[in-house]
């Protein structure tokens, strides 16, 4: 015998209706989330014959997260690393890992002399690293030490 659900058929359509009308809206969410993911998403670039030594011409530590790479060109690229890069923010010098391709890409990786090795998740176009704190002259830095001084006198 089959079971009645003849009681329950306006609340089984208003469930399923609102559970389609969810879903739908969850979908969109998602496929919206991802289309400005993608739009925000720089595309991944190269500097081919990397493992020569004309390749690259600067590099620039950002911390242990990433690091921008110069070519000869004076073309700047930015290389997010997979994890903290121990060593890197304080290295003198790295290499670069192209593995067989002697292209340094995003799947290349760098190795920090008595550190080990980091790999790459991306490698897009930069504008560079960011320009250096300028320093302060002598003088400057006196007339700083003296407001200060007159500051403390203040108070």
């Amino acid at each position: 015998m089959a079971p009645d659900f003849q009681c329950f058929g306006g609340f089984m359509k208003r469930a399923i209706t609102t559970g389609v009308l969810m879903l739908g809206a969850l979908c969109a969410g998602f496929a919206a989330q991802a289309e400005e993911a993608t739009a925000l998403k720089k595309p991944e670039a190269s500097i081919p014959f990397a493992n020569q030594r004309t390749g690259i011409r600067d590099w620039q530590a950002d911390g242990t997260q990433g690091l921008w790479v110069q070519d000869v060109h004076r073309k700047w690229y930015y290389a997010t690393l997979l994890g903290p890069c121990i060593g890197l923010d304080f290295a003198q010098s790295i290499g670069f890992e192209t593995r067989a391709t002697s292209t340094l890409d995003k799947f290349a990786l760098i190795v920090v002399p008595d550190e080990g090795r980091c790999q790459f998740t991306s490698f897009t176009k930069s504008d560079g690293p960011p320009p250096k704190k300028a320093k302060k002259s002598k003088a400057e830095k006196e007339a700083e030490k003296d407001a200060a001084k007159t500051e403390a006198k203040t108070e």
